[in-house]
């Protein structure tokens, strides 16, 4: 996400952060192509003229072009204005302390991803909130609509409110708050209707509904993908509905970002989702600071935190604790690293996440290397014997062969994994060296992002900085494996 605005804005402070010493004109030359950069995003113009101003009024004064980093200071003020543009330093999550049962309403047009978004809140309530919830599909207009609410919940295992034809939404959301009343649940989301276009009809019907159901959260889901169009519909709703936040749906697949730059300016409320994919467990919550982080290349470490937390096992992190207390890490701990970042997203997701891995991001786009070759190294690691895995220094060429054979390889992608694990072997052991985990825990003052469950020594996956990697990322491979047709 934000890749292209991304690139625009790191190419123009490259060319201040070269400069040493700037001028006042360097600094509105270089405003000046970020303003452009901001309108190519699909940022609305209103919102892009406001930050070129208050950015360049703070980075055209004598402190900052007199500092010693100015290229650097001119970054930092442009930073500290995106976090406020996105809306500020803290991330707005959903009100769920009210007298249960807390209403979540969620509105939206049709094809905006609604009640996709409502199963995806729905599991994210259960599995980070501990709460009870419940989900009633409002939408009597669109063709299996409610059966469709009722198969996501079965997916994200939450109960679905029963349904009855032919009811209406009104009828439908007074029989839901009874339910969730008499069934002691702590939420109950709300999926209403949508229409092709912001209409007389669709405002009576939310207005209705709300009326009847009294919500703690008016959610509007708006697709990031339509950009501008996305402003204008979340401007129609906030000035009809008392919105409390916004959904942005399909954020993986917005590279120019203008809608999330754009929407807390333009209607004063919160965006407090993003939609990371199609899968039920893809949506995070909006961090300003941290997509300001992306927008700059500087990683997101915060979130790369939570989705090793929620991704790699317990007993997994445990007994590759374990190894590395006695120093042992072998061919099966190594696999087991390799479909932790898969489920992670993958190398290029993992890269993204990592400050300062921008550049190692495209240079692994650029020699083709993507998420298949995990795949491929686990095919390798498989289609070795159980006790080859545990002593890979059995791997005599007589066995390489064999093992290149049984995974589609060849010896050279045999030998280059070989090359990975000795590296990674030998960093384990210097943390055993170190005291284990305590004492690498300790360097990190008490444990920090290191005491996170499933995330190995170091907080971010040992010395390679990403999890599962050795220092200096995957060692040896030079491009994707070769692999025999």
């Amino acid at each position: 996400m934000f890749d292209t605005l991304s690139d625009r804005l790191g190419g123009v402070f490259d060319k201040l952060k070269g400069r040493g010493a700037l001028k006042e004109q360097d600094v509105r030359d270089a405003m000046r192509e970020v303003r452009i950069a901001l309108l190519e995003a699909d940022v609305a113009l209103p919102v892009a003229r406001r930050f070129i101003d208050a950015v360049t009024e703070k980075a055209v004064g004598q402190d900052v072009l007199r500092s010693v980093t100015p290229g650097q200071q001119v970054v930092k003020i442009v930073y500290d204005e995106l976090v406020e543009t996105l809306g500020g330093l803290e991330a707005q999550g959903l009100n769920l302390e009210a007298k249960p049962p807390v209403v979540i309403m969620m509105v939206g047009l049709q094809g905006s991803g609604k009640t996709t978004t409502t199963a995806k809140l729905a599991r994210l309530i259960r599995e980070r909130h501990g709460k009870k919830a419940l989900m009633a599909s409002l939408d009597v207009n669109r063709p299996a609509a409610q059966e469709q609410l009722a198969v996501l919940g079965g997916q994200v295992e939450v109960a679905t409110l029963p349904i009855i034809a032919g009811q209406q939404p009104v009828d439908i959301a007074r029989r839901a708050m009874e339910a969730a009343r008499l069934q002691n649940f702590d939420v109950l989301l709300l999926d209403t209707a949508g229409r092709l276009h912001v209409d007389d009809a669709l405002m009576a019907e939310m207005k209705a509904v709300a009326s009847v159901s009294a919500p703690n959260e008016v959610l509007l889901v708006v697709d990031s993908l339509t950009g501008q169009d996305a402003v204008n519909v979340a401007q129609s709703f906030s000035g009809e509905v008392p919105l409390t936040g916004i959904v942005l749906t399909r954020m993986d697949g917005d590279a120019r970002g203008g809608a999330a730059l754009s929407m807390r300016a333009v209607t004063g409320k919160p965006i407090k989702f993003a939609g990371t994919g199609e899968k039920l467990h893809e949506i995070e919550p909006f961090r300003p600071a941290s997509i300001a982080d992306r927008i700059l290349g500087m990683g997101d470490v915060v979130s790369l935190v939570e989705k090793a937390a929620a991704t790699i096992k317990e007993e997994d992190a445990e007994k590759l604790a374990r190894n590395i207390e006695k120093g042992k890490f072998d061919l099966d701990d190594l696999a087991m690293q390799l479909r932790q970042m898969r489920q992670m997203g993958g190398i290029g997701m993992l890269a993204g996440m990592m400050p300062g891995m921008k550049k190692a991001k495209a240079a692994m786009a650029a020699s083709g290397m993507d998420d298949k070759v995990l795949v491929h190294l686990e095919a390798v690691i498989s289609s070795m014997t159980p006790k080859e895995r545990r002593n890979p220094e059995l791997m005599n060429a007589k066995r390489k062969k064999r093992v290149a054979a049984g995974s589609g390889t060849d010896v050279q992608t045999v030998n280059k994994l070989l090359k990975m694990h000795q590296e990674m072997a030998r960093a384990m052991k210097q943390i055993k060296k170190m005291g284990g985990l305590k004492g690498l825990a300790a360097m990190f003052g008490g444990g920090g992002m290191g005491a996170m469950p499933g995330l190995p020594p170091g907080g971010m996956g040992g010395p390679g900085g990403m999890p599962g990697l050795p220092p200096g990322g995957l060692p040896g491979l030079g491009g994707p494996p070769k692999f025999k047709k």
